[in-house]
């Protein structure tokens, strides 16, 4: 039979002392099933007028551990970029709702990072709005610390694969269009880095070009004859 653990964490407000403890029983036990931790609030916090009186939310995680006799773990082995963009998303996605694990690998391209949990639908979004807010929100931060530029991609549950599919498929049925038609072929709004994977996929197929018009959020690609 498992054991139980509990931490007792604090934090400005509730939701950051909960992410707090979560993050405090993952040190403790790495196997810990998030999805089952059971939270117990003891203040919801204070913050006083002009800030006088500031009293930290505090609250108290239990969950089941994965072994008889948990121990601290040894904490992987990233440089401190790859460990602060771990933990960024890791907020974000806490603060979303989302309960998923998140791991970072890195090369020469720059930072990957995955998501892999049941419910990562609502860290996607819908047509990956969310997604994609969130990695420019991230590689945004990641370019106001000094040093070479690194790139910073994030998927969840392999989306970014399958929707770049789709883009070339549907990249390719346009050019086909245009081709039998002669006229130019709009395509619905996308963000810079889909337009990007037709703009890619479309450049060597001989009698079409392709361009970007409109404005954002609205920005879409047209294929045209050349």
């Amino acid at each position: 039979m498992n054991d139980a653990l509990t931490v007792e964490a604090t934090g400005e407000t509730v939701g950051e002392a909960k992410w707090t403890a979560l993050r405090e029983l993952e040190r403790l036990d790495p196997g810990v099933d998030k999805a089952s931790v059971r939270f117990e609030v003891l203040t919801e916090g204070e913050r006083g007028l002009l800030g006088v009186g500031y009293a930290p939310a505090r609250v108290i995680a239990t969950a089941e551990t994965t072994s008889a006799d948990p121990v601290p773990a040894a904490p992987p082995e990233q440089d401190d970029l790859a460990s602060d963009v771990r933990s960024l998303i890791e907020r974000i996605a806490y603060e979303l709702g989302v309960r998923c694990d998140v791991v970072v690998r890195e090369d020469e391209s720059g930072l990957h990072v995955e998501c892999h949990g049941a419910d990562v639908g609502a860290l996607i979004g819908r047509f990956g709005q969310t997604i994609d807010a969130i990695q420019y929100l991230a590689n945004a931060i990641v370019a106001k610390r000094g040093g070479e530029r690194v790139e910073v991609t994030i998927d969840a549950e392999g989306y970014r694969e399958r929707r770049r599919e789709m883009l070339e498929r549907l990249a390719v049925r346009s050019a086909d269009r245009v081709l039998e038609s002669g006229e130019a072929v709009e395509l619905d709004p996308m963000s810079s880095v889909e337009r990007k994977i037709v703009h890619v996929r479309l450049q060597d197929v001989d009698g079409v070009e392709t361009s970007s018009t409109g404005a954002e959020p609205n920005r879409h690609v047209v294929v045209s004859p050349v």
